[in-house]
């Protein structure tokens, strides 16, 4: 990485990412979605390649010196990541991602402790992610889905929240920040008033790890899930944080090679936490990826990080909010630098697709979230998530292009 002095130089540091300097229909390529997936800078693409090129064997299988490197190389990303949590290592078991992550809680957690009766809360703003695993676990338990509603400006309604922790939920599952609205949950708060009731809660974390700070026992959560490709790491990689007694009660959700000690016919002695959920060779070049982009992270600073995405989040909001016939949907304070929007006249698809062709990506789509959408009566919205290696200037083109697209629209 670039080095950095105190107050980082954001073009030196933009110019860290390859695929920023090329054109989309003969436009400079501006890249406004960054919540579905963030651009990798050069240090993680060189630690892939590196990896592939100078170090690769399988992990924890071998005492020649290729299969040492990449055991050190895979562990060191694990440790890495764990400090960048301000968790134990042996806490932090490797994923391919969130949707892994939550699975793994549903299947090893939820599916042998939940009866008929009992309940599992969960949020309106919550990605699909964080909804289908829920969903097989109670048809499978006769377990109940209750959901806490959101205010008109896209917040948790936290007075819901404590009317629906009665003493039937058993799992409390809720985004940190919402991949739509932008919302921040206080997270802290929310997990104090589950705790008090003896709720276990799982906190999916995608969108929440590559924008801000995140120093999980300050949470209180019970688990954390988060996904690396959305914090400049490799696609297939993540991570579930969870405490270490339900790391050590919960039985393998996968069962192979590297998760045991000893097999026999009779009986299997499974490894220890948290190996004993890796089964399989592992996305070994993608983890070693992730850890070069914890370094870059730590190396900005996650303070100037956020202060960089807040400042280009206001710019936007101003940008767009002057713009005639164009609807925001999420206000809450202190939300994310993702704008979900909508322009009267024209489908969110359209929209899109015209953006596109001006050079600009952003999503359309439902986000992977139904329900959040069904609570707004739309199908669908244009989604622009910023990143700090985004500009001034390229909101500024957003900007232009939506007035364009209006034109030719009317």
């Amino acid at each position: 990485m670039t080095a950095r002095s105190d107050r980082p130089d954001w073009l030196r540091i933009r110019a860290d990412f390859p695929v920023l300097t090329r054109q989309v229909h003969g436009k400079p390529l501006v890249y406004l979605d960054s919540a579905n997936t963030s651009q990798k800078p050069q240090s993680v693409i060189r630690a892939v390649d590196e990896f592939y090129r100078e170090h690769n064997a399988n992990v924890s299988r071998a005492v020649h010196a290729l299969g040492s490197e990449a055991t050190e190389a895979y562990e060191g990303a694990r440790s890495k990541l764990a400090a960048f949590l301000n968790v134990p290592a042996d806490e932090l078991v490797l994923t391919s991602g969130t949707t892994f992550g939550i699975n793994l809680v549903a299947y090893s957690w939820a599916l042998p402790r939940l009866r008929a009766g009992d309940v599992i809360l969960l949020t309106r703003m919550e990605h699909h992610a964080n909804i289908v695993p829920w969903q097989l676990v109670a048809e499978r338990t006769g377990a109940k889905i209750r959901v806490v509603e959101i205010t008109p400006s896209g917040e948790l309604d936290l007075d819901d929240l404590r009317a629906k922790l009665t003493g039937e939920v058993k799992l409390l599952a809720f985004t940190h920040v919402s991949n739509v609205l932008g919302t921040v949950n206080p997270v802290a708060q929310i997990c104090r008033e589950a705790r008090r009731r003896g709720v276990v809660t799982l906190v999916d974390g995608s969108q929440a790890m590559p924008h801000r700070a995140v120093d999980i026992p300050s949470l209180g959560c019970d688990f954390y899930a988060l996904t690396g490709h959305k914090m400049l790491g490799p696609t297939g990689t993540g991570a579930l944080w969870a405490r270490r007694q339900h790391l050590r009660e919960m039985p393998p959700f996968i069962g192979g090679g590297e998760m045991i000690k000893e097999v026999r016919f009779e009986k299997t002695v499974f490894n220890d936490p948290p190996h004993k959920f890796e089964a399989g060779t592992p996305n070994i070049a993608g983890v070693v990826g992730l850890g070069a982009a914890v370094d870059y992270l730590r190396g900005i600073g996650m303070d100037q990080i956020e202060a960089r995405e807040q400042a280009l989040l206001e710019i936007a909001t101003r940008e767009l909010s002057a713009i005639e016939g164009l609807r925001i949907f999420g206000s809450a304070p202190g939300k994310a630098a993702v704008i979900s929007f909508l322009v009267e006249g024209a489908h969110a698809h359209d929209l899109a697709t015209l953006l596109d062709l001006e050079g600009i990506a952003v999503r359309s789509g439902h986000h992977c979230a139904h329900p959040l959408m069904a609570h707004f009566g739309v199908p669908a919205t244009c989604r622009a998530s910023l990143a700090f290696y985004n500009t001034h200037v390229e909101i500024e083109q957003l900007a232009a292009a939506i007035g364009k697209v209006r034109k030719l629209l009317a």
